[in-house]
């Protein structure tokens, strides 16, 4: 059997070309030999034969596609600002308006002279605060409101540190501090560091070979929607988590298991919602390596969850398993008079999300199957890797079904993985970014009912989900080859 390292020596060991939908898609070979390489032996060992008889090879950064495919030109590799221009461009934006609309025209809209500021931030910030002195002890004690993993107050140590050095106060926004100079600071950090969604979905795309035009689209529908996650409600733990989700699926598709576990282990840690994903990348693991990957992705949740228990057990115990959320503040939802109730009228979240889980292990169960073959590929192909991401957008959309109150930019993350999944062609792209920027701005309402809020939103996400889909496998077509394989075939 001849392999993929055969057929990238007869194109120099360049980046070559693949034919993928009748276009030339430059990739480079980063993999070596998989399941896919028998389909291409005859036509490999004729172009072996002409070597062995002398005949000259191609010229040098010259390669050919198959038969029916135009010849072209290897170029060199993009440079990172340039292969990731339209995420840049979206944080640069985003920045900029969040910015404008919170401390200058938004503001003047609603006929507020106080600046519109996402006030959930400040708790985090008292966190973070509090880590970078050494204060475990008050990670979950008031005013922090900290009902996440530690992971989500860490990420922003270093803007607190800022803020520390600058001296300035973390006061609440209100009647007495109607323009913090701390959001001036905090803003645009957060912001940007929210925008490392747009980074992964941008690269996945790139990897499953979307076209440019479809990735600005793509960049511009997501920075719409994490504009109610980063400047509306000020929750960078969220998109963080589900940015290094992201990147961890793209890991784990390119045979890199390790990395992958890590990076969910640092999502787990900032955000618990990405465990929700979890076991629809658990069914792709080699049984071999499963437990090495779980030991992984436990590691910094454990650790960081036990400083912080070890400093204040009772603390941290309460708010990390009940979870509280109020009702009167959010949306209640079906499920709130079903949930223990806890003092000042809020209501336990922990056990809904808890059931959650386990309907997605049962998913993951369920449909794990189809992706079994992927346990042993050097590289996905590119259908594998769009179902993965289709089931891990239901999956977190399962979060909104249980969840007894609900936040508007709890749908955020189901948006940001079926708008990628969406991108392989124009139609289902333009109807996700439509369906995610309308949902978007729906629930920013203020509908009080358990039935008139949740329901729409969660018919809107099925919705989302039905124009993302992905389509069936066609099994009769060749083209379930990795999404970046490379190699060379002779041109006839």
């Amino acid at each position: 059997m001849v392999c993929l390292r055969t057929a990238a020596k007869l194109c120099s060991g360049r980046p070559v070309c693949i034919p993928r939908g009748g276009r030339c898609v430059m990739r480079e070979r980063k993999h070596g030999e998989g399941p896919g390489d028998d389909i291409l032996i005859a036509q490999l060992r004729d172009r072996m034969h002409m070597v062995a008889a002398g005949v000259p090879r191609p010229a040098p950064r010259r390669c050919s596609a198959p038969p029916l495919v135009a010849s072209c030109r290897c170029p060199r590799p993009m440079p990172w600002l340039v292969r990731r221009l339209f995420p840049l461009l979206a944080t640069v934006g985003l920045v900029a308006i969040g910015m404008a609309s919170t401390t200058w025209w938004g503001p003047h809209l609603v006929g507020k002279s106080a600046w519109s500021l996402p006030h959930d931030l400040w708790g985090t910030l008292v966190a973070a605060r509090r880590l970078l002195h050494l204060d475990l002890s008050g990670l979950y004690t008031r005013p922090t409101a900290l009902v996440t993993l530690p992971g989500a107050a860490v990420i922003l140590v270093p803007v607190a540190a800022i803020i520390d050095a600058a001296g300035l106060p973390l006061r609440v926004p209100g009647a007495q501090n109607p323009h913090p100079g701390v959001w001036l600071v905090a803003g645009p950090y957060v912001i940007a560091l929210s925008a490392v969604a747009l980074f992964a979905a941008d690269a996945i795309a790139e990897h499953l070979g979307v076209a440019r035009p479809k990735r600005a689209l793509l960049a511009a529908s997501g920075a719409v929607a994490l504009w109610s996650v980063s400047v509306r409600w000020g929750h960078p733990e969220d998109a963080v988590a589900v940015g290094l989700l992201l990147f961890a699926i793209l890991a784990l598709s390119r045979s890199r298991a390790g990395r992958s576990a890590w990076l969910i282990g640092a999502a787990v840690a900032v955000q618990p919602l990405v465990l929700l994903a979890l076991p629809f990348v658990v069914v792709v693991v080699e049984p071999r390596r499963l437990a090495g990957f779980l030991t992984r992705a436990a590691a910094p949740s454990a650790l960081l969850l036990g400083a912080a228990a070890w400093a204040n057990w009772q603390a941290t115990f309460n708010a990390v398993t009940s979870q509280p959320n109020s009702p009167a503040v959010n949306h209640p939802t079906p499920w709130t008079s079903l949930v223990p109730q806890m003092s000042n009228g809020a209501v336990a979240a922990g056990p809904a999300r808890a059931l959650a889980i386990l309907v997605a292990c049962g998913c993951a169960l369920a449909v794990g199957r189809r992706w079994r073959a992927a346990r042993h590929t050097a590289e996905w192909d590119s259908q594998t890797l769009q179902e993965l991401l289709w089931w891990a957008a239901v999956a977190l959309a399962l979060r909104t079904v249980f969840e007894p109150v609900m936040v508007a930019y709890y749908l955020w993350p189901v948006l940001a993985v079926a708008l990628i999944t969406a991108s392989r062609s124009w139609l289902p792209l333009i109807a996700t970014s439509i369906a995610a920027v309308a949902l978007t701005l729906a629930s920013q309402s203020l509908w009080r009912g358990p039935w008139s809020w949740w329901a729409p939103m969660v018919a809107g996400l099925g919705l989302t989900l039905f124009f993302a889909r992905v389509p069936p496998r066609n099994r009769a077509s060749p083209a379930a080859l990795p999404a970046s394989h490379c190699f060379a075939l002779p041109h006839r």
